[in-house]
């Protein structure tokens, strides 16, 4: 029970009105002691793992199960492709050890006798493979030379257009090739350049020679390259477009006011703002090196003989599926992927070395 000879306590507003020679409160204005102000009325602040760890409470880890209960609906969105990498990249990474046996499709993995190293050191004396291999490096050296630049020679000039009708026009006519199967073009090439085709009409009707292209295999590795360039050419630009699209604009009127020609600007501003993505491009291409294109060379090599047509993708085909000598072809696509790999390892560290970001 309190003490009724005791004074209650004051707070500091309320002591400091009723201190000696303190002066009267205004008339008509309440006097008392000045309460603090309430809570506001509503819901209370969430809790999140960043206030319980500003306020110095324990930060209780959910579990992985309630984790994925939670974002149950993202993780069914990705389940099929999920599923999709699983059961047609992942799996049949199981049928490689085919290139330790001689297999045989009717006696299954599991049966098939085990012939250690012997198709990999078939690989380096088959004269066969050696030349698919020469055929390969060729034409994937002619494309990275010519057909790799292609895009970004394409993409500087549609930059260059000022009219945007024009270069809509141009656009459109330059992707429309992408979207034809091979099929169609290795017929539009034939019927363009075959002995019958329309180039060697024209060259007749002047009283000159006819051209053998089509069917003349010291001519294969430039008309692959050609075909490649023509079909791909402008779906290339998407990326390179939009890589210069994304460099500042300050930096084309700054060069500008320095009387820089555009010739200069190009190589100063534009290519190294490019550069980034041109070395990523460049090591992921890198990493496909042994692989030029199957259904092309599939499609030409009846016309132009399997000497100067038979790529590794084809020796592969035509050894392991028609010839049924599956342990050496997968033998063969084994160290094809391993190259590829160390390519592009090599490749991302150059890159790395040399100041730039790489791949990974």
């Amino acid at each position: 029970m309190a003490n009724p000879s005791r004074p209650l306590p004051l707070n500091d507003a309320t002591a400091a009105r009723t201190a000696p020679g303190a002066a009267d409160p205004a008339p008509g204005r309440r006097t008392g002691p000045v309460t603090q102000p309430s809570q506001p009325i509503g819901r209370r602040p969430r809790r999140t793992k960043i206030t319980d760890a500003l306020n110095g409470r324990a930060v209780r880890r959910v579990p992985l199960i309630k984790r994925i209960w939670r974002e149950r609906w993202m993780y069914l969105l990705m389940l099929p492709g999920f599923v999709f990498f699983v059961v047609f990249q992942y799996l049949p990474l199981g049928g490689n050890v085919a290139a330790w046996q001689d297999y045989s499709p009717f006696l299954g993995l599991s049966r098939s006798l085990w012939v250690g190293w012997e198709n990999f050191e078939r690989i380096f004396v088959d004269p066969e493979l050696i030349d698919a291999l020469w055929n390969t490096l060729l034409l994937s050296a002619l494309q990275i030379v010519f057909a790799f630049p292609a895009p970004i020679a394409l993409a500087l000039l549609l930059t260059s257009i000022l009219s945007e009708r024009v270069k809509r026009s141009i656009q459109m006519i330059v992707y429309l090739p992408h979207f034809i199967g091979w099929v169609i073009v290795v017929s539009i090439w034939n019927e363009m350049l075959g002995p019958l085709g329309v180039l060697n009409s024209m060259i007749n009707t002047v009283g000159l020679p006819k051209l053998d292209i089509i069917g003349n295999p010291d001519w294969f590795p430039a008309l692959v390259t050609l075909q490649v360039i023509w079909k791909e050419v402008g779906w290339g630009t998407i990326i390179f477009l939009a890589a210069i699209l994304n460099i500042p604009q300050e930096r084309y009127e700054s060069a500008a006011l320095d009387r820089a020609g555009p010739w200069r600007r190009i190589w100063h501003i534009t290519l190294p703002g490019m550069a980034s993505i041109i070395v990523l491009l460049l090591i992921l291409r890198l990493g496909s090196v042994l692989s030029v294109g199957f259904e092309q060379i599939l499609l030409q090599q009846p016309i132009f003989g399997a000497e100067a047509a038979q790529t590794l993708d084809t020796f592969v085909y035509f050894r392991g599926i028609n010839g049924g000598d599956w342990g050496l072809a997968t033998a063969a696509g084994l160290v094809k992927g391993l190259i590829g790999t160390i390519l592009v390892l090599g490749a991302n560290k150059l890159a790395k070395v040399f100041g730039g970001e790489g791949v990974f």
